[in-house]
């Protein structure tokens, strides 16, 4: 997975609603929500400093989490975090619960390697990426920290396809029903302008051709 593992300590709250919330986080707690597992919810709350940290320490939604709620420790995935448009705080959290059974469906990040060795980037070409990250459906222990790909060999023109990632098992892409396009390496701007001007040229000789003709 992204990051180890972690722990929280909540407790439960009894009353939902704007109100109760905004008390909520005037004392430092944050409202959360537990559901899932064929469960009823739990509405939580949770100490803001932790939680927000998690959030911007990166990898938060692909890391399973324990939360203690009055001393029971249940397993839990992020699912959706709320934030405040203008002033930036996190609102609300929203965790599924999870078992080494649970699928779930998660953006997970692409690196890629082995740029040093494509020919087209030191030809001068430009990664262009079409996807930053690609939804996976995969078991929640066994959520990939990244998709890897080698970009050795590559060149100016050529494409990286979904179906030539090595996925990990039981990671499949939720995008089945055709071979999407993750990156691409594309020609240099200098480069695209000289074949637009050649092809500039070229049409003109031929309408030139033609009207001797």
């Amino acid at each position: 997975m992204s990051h180890e593992t972690y722990e929280l300590t909540a407790v439960k709250r009894d009353r939902a609603g704007k109100g109760s919330s905004r008390a909520l986080r005037r004392n430092g707690q944050i409202p959360a929500v537990i559901y899932g597992d064929k469960k009823a919810p739990v509405s939580i709350a949770l100490p803001y400093k932790e939680v927000h940290l998690k959030i911007h320490a990166g990898g938060f939604m692909t890391t399973i989490a324990t939360i203690n709620v009055d001393g029971e420790k249940i397993q839990v995935l992020p699912k959706d975090y709320q934030m405040d448009p203008v002033r930036g705080f996190t609102t609300h959290v929203d965790f599924l619960r999870v078992s080494r059974n649970t699928m779930v469906t998660v953006e997970v990040p692409v690196h890629f390697l082995n740029d040093e060795a494509a020919p087209g980037i030191k030809r001068g070409g430009v990664l262009n990426v079409v996807r930053h990250e690609v939804e996976v459906e995969c078991p929640a222990n066994a959520i990939p920290d990244a998709l890897e790909i080698d970009l050795t060999g590559l060149d100016i023109g050529d494409s990286v396809h979904i179906s030539a990632v090595k996925l990990p098992k039981g990671v499949t892409p939720t995008i089945t029903d055709r071979d999407f396009t993750i990156a691409t390496i594309a020609a240099p701007a200098a480069l695209r302008s000289e074949e637009g001007e050649e092809a500039e040229e070229a049409a003109a000789e031929e309408a030139g051709n033609g009207e001797e003709e």
